[in-house]
């Protein structure tokens, strides 16, 4: 039977409807769903924004904090990064190292070595040991020098840390201990040379002369010895002498260090005037001249001790004052306060050195086939002073005393000729050869801004005394 028309519109209606409706639950949830994910992406980008903020907030606070600590620990310097480098380390040194180091200083006394030294801190021989085996002989430990200063690091039970010390005036040499081991650390140390210009006039004594014109007793000794070959400074001084000085000294940190060295000198003695002039020869040789090109260095010394008064003077009869009667006295005597260094007067072989008689401790040099000095009376020797030994001009032999035949500490000095005595402060010494042309031409140029610093000087208190 065949379906009603009214029927099968029903139906018809009926399924389009049905359909519609799946349709709008379709869309809804399509709708749903795409609502959802907007949702979350929207909380996502939230959350982005969050950690973001969150890393800007954590970076502005740790990272001036992370800065400090860097700058704390490059502040430790190698100490503290040789600690945690090394695990035998106790933990207790580490946190020495950490701190504030507290260095303990100690100088070099005369006669005294580096084992003397670490004895003295209550330093043991096997520290000892290690600072040598550090420094393996670039440093100098084994050659200290009196009035050399060392400084130490001590660890919680006082073991030895680190030291520390000067090498020479440009460099600081630091040794740091962990174990049987270490490490040598070396600063450089930046000198400055500044130039001076002195000039004095003697009323008194020459030290009183260089202390008024700014000179120190150390560049005032030096002023003498560059003289000493033509000025006997113990007896030919007068009042009204005077001399002018171009010098350097030496500066670290802006502080005053040590004397440097006489550039150009001049000095007149009783009317007569003497130059000096520091000048390096194409050899690398170093010697002060005069201004007329000819070598201050004389084959002899004037006067082996620095100087000081003459005692007793050549003699072939004097009362002698511990004999009590007369005899010939044949040499110099230089008074001169115990242990004052006495020089070599010239280049030479020692022939004798020891006890001989009146003179107490005697040395003897020979210079050649004619000519020796004699020195006597020394308190002590040299101790690396032996018998065959070649010494140079102005190299210390001894030091003044009173052993023999003395009353007081002083110098008995004699100049030998073919074995006989003759008077030291008048016989004739070789003259000296001025420099070649060409070296001659090259000098008198470099000369030349030192005679016109000596001449500023003698200018310049002219118009201080004028003023006065």
């Amino acid at each position: 039977m065949g379906d009603h028309p009214q029927a099968r519109s029903m139906r018809h209606f009926t399924l389009r409807a049905i359909a519609s409706r799946r349709r709008v639950r379709y869309y809804l949830s399509a709708a749903r769903r795409a609502r959802g994910i907007l949702l979350a992406r929207k909380r996502h980008r939230w959350i982005l924004a969050g950690v973001a903020f969150t890393a800007m907030i954590l970076g502005l606070a740790i990272l001036p904090a992370w800065a400090t600590l860097q700058r704390e620990h490059a502040a430790l310097g190698p100490r503290i990064q040789l600690a945690l480098a090394m695990p035998s380390l106790v933990r207790d040194q580490v946190d020495m190292l950490a701190q504030e180091p507290v260095w303990q200083q100690a100088m070099v006394l005369p006669g005294q070595s580096l084992a003397d030294l670490f004895k003295q801190q209550g330093l043991s021989a096997t520290e000892l040991q290690r600072a040598l085996d550090a420094d393996n002989g670039q440093s100098g430990l084994a050659r200290i020098r009196p009035g050399q200063q060392f400084e130490f690091l001590r660890g919680a039970h006082a073991e030895l840390l680190a030291m520390r010390y000067e090498r020479n005036d440009a460099q600081r040499v630091t040794l740091q201990f962990y174990g049987n081991r270490a490490a040598e650390t070396v600063q450089s140390l930046a000198l400055e040379r500044r130039t001076q210009v002195a000039h004095g006039v003697i009323t008194d004594s020459l030290f009183d002369a260089g202390s008024h014109a700014g000179m120190s007793n150390a560049m005032v000794l030096e002023l003498a010895r560059v003289f000493g070959y033509d000025i006997d400074f113990a007896q030919d001084l007068r009042v009204g002498d005077s001399f002018a000085v171009v010098y350097d000294s030496m500066y670290r940190g802006g502080e005053y260090l040590r004397p440097g060295t006489i550039i150009a000198a001049e000095f007149v003695n009783r009317g007569r005037r003497y130059t000096a002039f520091r000048y390096t020869q194409p050899d690398g040789n170093v010697a002060y001249y005069s201004e007329d090109g000819r070598p201050l260095r004389k084959s002899f010394l004037r006067t082996p001790v620095d100087f000081t008064r003459i005692s007793s003077r050549f003699s072939v009869a004097r009362l002698h004052p511990v004999l009590g009667r007369m005899r010939a006295h044949k040499g110099v005597d230089y008074a001169a306060p115990q242990g004052t260094p006495i020089y070599a007067a010239g280049d030479g072989v020692v022939q004798f050195k020891g006890w001989e008689n009146g003179y107490g401790n005697f040395v003897l040099i020979r210079h050649n086939k004619d000519v020796s000095t004699a020195y006597g009376h020394m308190s002590r020797f040299v101790s690396t002073l032996r018998k065959g030994e070649r010494v140079r001009q102005g190299q210390v032999i001894g030091y003044v005393g009173m052993t023999g035949l003395a009353t007081g500490p002083h110098l008995h000095y004699e100049f030998r000729v073919d074995g006989k005595q003759r008077d030291p402060l008048t016989v004739t010494l070789p003259k000296t050869v001025a420099l070649p042309g060409p070296q001659l031409v090259a000098f008198r140029r470099s000369i030349a801004p030192m005679l016109a610093q000596i001449e500023q000087a003698h200018s310049r208190d002219t118009r201080l005394a004028s003023a006065k």
